[in-house]
């Protein structure tokens, strides 16, 4: 009977963990899907706007045979956290139909069980690498702003480079982008990020960041490497195919130290799966789509320069 339980505990302790990484794995599939990654000045850590009433022009149905990504699994740590919960539940459901109350607490079921020290184990080691991947977030955000080459240089007076910005519509915001740069058109904008989706995107999918280095800001491209740099370890593919962008809205603009921010919600779908390099499928589907919205914000010194990623929120 003692070895049955053994046998059962190492099982239980092997889908525990096993379940973890699944999830932590899924939670970085696609180019930014699953968490909030990048920052965007003072409203980094603030949850972006909703699409007003009257939104900037939007952007009509449009399909291409592009390469893919996969379907946000936001809330890793608390996903985590609650497989493991449920896991001991199990566990301790199973022992006790085994009639033990823990391997280390006597017959009596008094005191703490070899299974009940693992899995406190386990939990706190997810903490751990909760506590420090916020570090770590931390540290990335404390970077300052990458310098900006080409296009027009505006000259912005002091006081204005430092003021926080406003909390306005989207109409305020982007009338005062036109301020500096005349040749501003929301049109152009949402065409711009609709391409530059649909790059990044194939560039993850070939796991080759250089033909977009130039549209991603230094920080959200350290970000993209890091995951890319676990699939290429893994020997695994995450494949986008027949992407579909079905509208493109501004939600929020602004302009913050000397930087123009624009929030744009972009809704597409999307076959989004995952293949070793031998082409063996391992996760998702190749003839279920996936649906999801995202917060693309792109930012570019005040003027006529170009426009770069930095930062994606899921919604």
């Amino acid at each position: 009977m003692k070895k049955r339980a053994v046998k059962v505990f190492t099982v239980l302790a092997a889908m525990l963990f096993l379940s973890v990484s699944v999830m932590e794995f899924n939670a970085h599939a696609r180019a930014g899907g699953g968490s909030r990654s990048g920052s965007a000045g003072s409203r980094s850590y603030s949850r972006p706007a909703s699409p007003s009433s009257q939104p900037a022009p939007s952007r009509p149905q449009q399909a291409a045979p592009a390469p893919a990504f996969q379907q946000p699994a936001a809330g890793g740590f608390m996903r985590s956290m609650a497989g493991g919960i449920v896991g001991g539940m199990l566990g301790g459901m199973l022992f006790r139909s085994l009639g033990f109350s823990g391997m280390g607490g006597g017959a009596g079921g008094g005191g703490i069980g070899l299974f009940e020290i693992v899995l406190l184990a386990g939990i706190g080691y997810l903490i751990y690498r909760y506590i420090k991947k916020k570090r770590e977030e931390s540290s990335t955000n404390s970077f300052a702003p990458e310098p900006y080459y080409g296009g027009t240089v505006t000259q912005i007076p002091p006081s204005y480079q430092n003021a926080l910005p406003e909390v306005d519509d989207v109409e305020t915001g982007l009338s005062h982008i036109r301020q500096f740069d005349q040749y501003f058109d929301e049109n152009r904008y949402t065409d711009l990020v609709m391409d530059n989706f649909f790059k990044i995107q194939g560039a993850w999918m070939n796991r080759d960041l250089a033909p977009v280095n130039s549209l991603l800001t230094d920080e959200m491209r350290r970000i993209f490497q890091t995951d890319l740099d676990k699939l290429l370890r893994d020997k695994q593919i995450n494949r986008l195919e027949n992407i579909a962008v079905r509208k493109v809205d501004i939600v929020e603009a602004w302009q913050e130290a000397g930087q123009d921010y624009i929030n744009t919600l972009i809704y597409a779908n999307l076959l989004d799966y995952t293949t070793d390099e031998a082409g063996t499928l391992i996760s998702g589907s190749k003839s279920d789509p996936v649906k999801f919205e995202e917060y693309w914000t792109f930012t570019r010194a005040v003027g006529n320069n170009p426009w770069k990623l930095t930062k994606i929120d899921q919604k």
